[in-house]
């Protein structure tokens, strides 16, 4: 049978791949190149504010170039690591042009402990780089009337969190996940941070979620080249399951096999 992919769209960009890839915090260059290949990923993102730490290539941005060049695949820059609307506006400027995209990747952190974005300075820095040509990709939580006031700035796509970045949590809150898709059917919603196994990934996708962006689920995993490719599996599996149809929960048994009707005997009749 002829596989037919199921395309979804952002912005100016036709993706088959629902899974996004960070690439942070790998143990080798070689670990990454084949984490991304065996995870199938058309967008990689990449920490701008963690390559200029670094000092210079430490082989990975190499890397990165040279793998995505490979594949196709399209980069993300995001701007990790600001606090405030300023300093996430001049590090898109930075990333635009050493990257070349204007796709950005916009996390603007409120709460050092939880970091979780802090809605006033996401919406001013959103406004900002949608006046100035970004497609901006802004990373929220999961609040229905901030995830609004982000479209009405222009923003063509939303990535709320599943749990806090890192946690490994999952979704801790699927009903306001569940709400924000309900109310928001026609919009990209891309599940952002706090992903820990394939079964969350699966979960999101399962709720009709368009994608899912993780890092350290991967990149911190034992076996980094595996868990991408579990993750790709998991994600895929969850796509199929919503756009099959999961059946409905009971708050009670249904039995399953048919206990009325026409008698039968199981065995030979005397």
């Amino acid at each position: 049978m002829e596989k037919t992919f199921d395309s979804w769209y952002v912005a100016d960009a036709t993706l088959t791949s629902r899974f996004l890839l960070g690439t942070a915090r790998y143990p080798s260059p070689q670990a990454l190149r084949q984490a991304m290949l065996a995870s199938g990923s058309q967008v990689v993102t990449v920490g701008l504010k963690r390559q200029l730490a670094a000092a210079g290539d430490n082989g990975f941005v190499q890397m990165i170039r040279a793998t995505l060049q490979e594949t196709g695949a399209r980069l993300l820059p995001n701007t990790a690591g600001c606090t405030t609307a300023r300093e996430a506006v001049q590090l898109a400027h930075m990333a635009r042009e050493l990257y070349g995209t204007p796709w950005i990747k916009l996390e603007v952190v409120g709460d050092e402990y939880t970091l979780q974005p802090d809605p006033v300075q996401l919406l001013d820095a959103a406004r900002q780089l949608v006046r100035e040509g970004f497609t901006v990709f802004p990373y929220c939580t999961d609040d229905l009337v901030t995830c609004k006031r982000l479209l009405d700035a222009g923003c063509p796509l939303l990535m709320p969190w599943g749990a806090p970045i890192g946690s490994g949590q999952g979704l801790v809150n699927p009903f306001a996940l569940r709400l924000l898709r309900e109310r928001l059917p026609d919009v990209p919603l891309v599940i952002d941070a706090g992903i820990g196994a394939p079964s969350h990934a699966a979960q999101a996708m399962e709720m009709g979620y368009d994608a899912v962006l993780l890092n350290s689920a991967v990149s911190l995993s034992p076996d980094p080249v595996r868990m991408a490719g579990a993750f790709r599996q998991a994600i895929e599996a969850g796509r199929a399951a919503y756009l099959a149809g999961v059946m409905a929960r009971q708050d009670f048994a249904v039995a399953t096999t048919p206990v009325t009707g026409d008698p039968f005997l199981i065995g030979n009749a005397p």
